[in-house]
């Protein structure tokens, strides 16, 4: 452990040979050092070749790295930096990825299912095959993800989103619109995983719930604004019809945000270029206690998949994932109809539905404001987003049509649980070591959510067209099974923690950076001893 500054007047090999290993171990390598010298580009060490105990400028670079201790000042101007950059960027994206995916069940409301001849269960498997498209690239993704500049990769991710949804305004059939609803899926796959990853590598355990909310707030922004802009196209003057045009303008939004992001959504805390050579430094040491992300971010690890598979948490969420998205997927797509199934006129149906962001938004304040102040309280605050949900559904199905604005009340309920979205990717970064185990959890948690809503909509009966009965009753079923498997997770991860105090004793947190990154080389949650999961 380095403590005295007098350590540093060390020989070249004694003091670069356990960085060159440690370097593997990094996520993106040393970032730059304090006095601008770049860390990690060390010869590797020739055991035949001897060196003679001096110190060099670049001994001086290492050392600085591991010896710089930030002070509680500059790591609190360091997370106010990163507040104010990150998030606005993967919230405003996350905020187009929400509306654009709510531009379907818009379209239906200006004429869309009529001008394609659309019969039958055909739009329902035109909401449902965006989720084909969007579970065949999860696994791609989560190799790619860990192969390649992941802000990068992002960025093109949604230019593509972006150019697609374009093409939906050029369908003239079922065939068109359900081959651009599969590639929209496609080029979509990345962005939430990714963006759960990234904040991981950039926040501490303990600040991720409420920065996985800040940017989820741009799905809730969606559904409140997503409707009067829906409204605004519906009313414009043009020679287009009206679904189209919704389709071309969000698109070419999209795709123009993405040049944005490829120049400044960051790949790593080590590369960041918002970042002063300072300020990467004191952002790679801080998330180290994290214990999450020593492991060598490119290259794809096999073992860590077979951990994977081996790991009762990892399957819990899936199932959980799973269960919720059963409401979800039909409740997505059709919620534009069924609020037009109250009783509402079609047009004011798109306007109507911006209470649903309004309640989700509270919803999302409260559990992200309760997992940031109250200990292990994540996954107690998910179990009430999805009570209150079940309660939405059942004063959706019991209510007469009489009490449309009660039932309205309980449709804002059964937005409750998408709170959880951000809190489900806080519990992965902040619960699951190894950076390809954590790439390999997002993508399952992900290909579970493509599931559930591939099969809701299929209860949504044509025939029950716009009351929609047994979708109701698939959401509610599928929403007490998320209660229930999510009281499973929490029992878990308590049993776990207390197997290991009783075998290894209480963990007393090391603040040594080699001990640090040699105690998690390479190695996944259930492989690090001292490693204590956040209920």
């Amino acid at each position: 452990m380095i403590a005295d500054p007098s350590t540093l007047i060390v020989s070249f090999a004694e003091l670069t040979l356990p960085l060159y290993r440690y370097k593997s171990q990094f996520p993106y390598g040393f970032p730059e050092s304090p006095t601008g010298i770049a860390h990690g580009n060390s010869p590797p060490y020739n055991e035949k070749e001897p060196y003679v105990a001096k110190e060099t400028t670049q001994d001086a670079g290492i050392g600085d790295f591991l010896e710089y201790q930030a002070s509680p000042e500059e790591e609190r101007q360091l997370l106010r930096k990163l507040d104010l950059f990150m998030i606005p960027i993967m919230g405003f994206c996350y905020m187009l990825q929400y509306m654009d995916k709510l531009a379907i069940s818009q379209a239906t409301l200006l004429n869309m299912r009529a001008d394609l001849d659309l019969v039958g269960s055909q739009y329902t498997w035109c909401s449902a095959i965006f989720y084909f498209g969007y579970l065949a690239w999860s696994w791609p993704t989560s190799y790619l993800i860990v192969r390649l500049p992941l802000g990068k990769y992002l960025a093109v991710s949604v230019f593509l989103w972006g150019g697609i949804l374009m093409c939906h305004a050029a369908c003239e059939s079922f065939a068109g619109l359900i081959t651009a609803r599969f590639f929209l899926g496609v080029a979509e796959a990345a962005v939430a995983p990714g963006f759960g990853l990234i904040t991981g590598m950039f926040y501490k355990r303990e600040e991720q719930p409420a920065r996985q909310a800040a940017w989820f707030i741009g799905n809730c922004v969606a559904n409140i604004i997503g409707g009067v802009i829906a409204y605004g196209i519906g009313h414009a003057s043009s020679s287009l019809q009206s679904w189209r045009l919704l389709f071309l303008a969000l698109g070419a939004i999209t795709s123009g945000y993405s040049v944005l992001l490829f120049f400044v959504l960051p790949d790593s805390p080590a590369t960041a270029s918002f970042l002063t050579p300072t300020e990467r430094t004191i952002a790679v040491q801080r998330t180290l206690t994290n214990k999450t992300g020593a492991a060598n971010a490119s290259e794809f690890d096999w073992s860590q998949v077979l951990d994977t598979v081996k790991d009762p948490q990892a399957w819990l969420m899936v199932f959980y994932t799973f269960c919720v998205n059963l409401a979800n997927g039909g409740l997505t797509s059709f919620g534009a109809i069924i609020v037009e199934g109250f009783g509402f006129p079609a047009f004011k149906s798109l306007l109507i539905q911006m209470p649903i962001g309004l309640s989700q938004l509270v919803f999302l304040i409260i559990t992200a404001a309760m997992a940031t102040y109250i200990p292990n309280s994540r996954i107690p605050g998910m179990i009430l987003n999805v009570i209150v949900a079940v309660i939405g559904v059942v004063m959706i199905y019991t209510l007469d049509d009489a009490h449309k604005v009660s039932k309205m009340v309980g449709l804002c309920f059964v937005a409750a649980f998408a709170a959880n979205i951000p809190l489900m990717l806080s519990i992965v970064s902040s619960n699951v070591a190894g950076v390809t185990k954590r790439s390999t959890i997002s993508v399952a948690v992900f290909a579970a959510y493509c599931v559930g809503n591939i099969v809701g909509p299929q209860f949504f009966l044509a025939s029950q067209d716009p009351v929609y009965e047994s979708g109701i009753e698939a959401s509610l079923c599928g929403l007490v099974l998320g209660v229930f498997f999510l009281g499973l997770l929490i029992t878990f991860y308590i049993w776990e923690n207390k197997r290991r105090d009783s075998k290894q004793g209480r963990v007393v947190e090391n603040s040594d950076l080699l001990d640090l990154v040699a105690e998690q080389a390479n190695k996944t949650d259930r492989q690090i001893p001292s490693f204590r999961y956040v209920i």
